[in-house]
């Protein structure tokens, strides 16, 4: 398990079904631009976003470009809300994420839906809120 997390071979995991339900009572999200199933499967980095986003980007060296597109879509005035690895040592976290409104750090190790076993490494809520005008 450890080293399909930390290879490229496999990038996409599910949202905990609990962390998604808490998030969206908060946040009331209108869209996800990184669906992992469904029927309405987009590219996200070359649409327009919602008002209010839930990300879980794919992880490996595909997550920079989202992490910039959330980034921009926030300047846009929108808000944007991320469930991404704490990844401090990376120059996106120091790009895109130290200029977020929040981070939350989980407390732990995350279980995706339909692992086996928690995320060798820790995980975190990255929020770019919009500004109320």
């Amino acid at each position: 398990m450890n080293r399909i997390l930390f290879s490229s071979t496999h990038n996409h995991w599910a949202t905990p079904k609990y962390l998604y339900e808490a998030l969206d009572k908060e946040f009331h999200f209108d869209m996800d631009p990184c669906p992992l199933y469904g029927e309405h499967m987009i590219d996200g980095l070359t649409k327009e976003w919602g008002q209010c986003n839930f990300v879980n980007p794919p992880y490996g060296r595909k997550i920079g470009p989202w992490i910039k597109k959330g980034y921009e879509e926030w300047q846009k005035g929108k808000t944007v809300v991320f469930l991404i690895a704490s990844r401090t040592d990376t120059k996106w976290w120091h790009d895109y994420v130290m200029k977020a409104t929040e981070i939350r750090f989980i407390k732990g190790r995350l279980r995706f839906d339909g692992a086996k076993n928690n995320a060798p490494f820790p995980f975190c809520i990255v929020v770019f809120r919009a500004k109320v005008t």
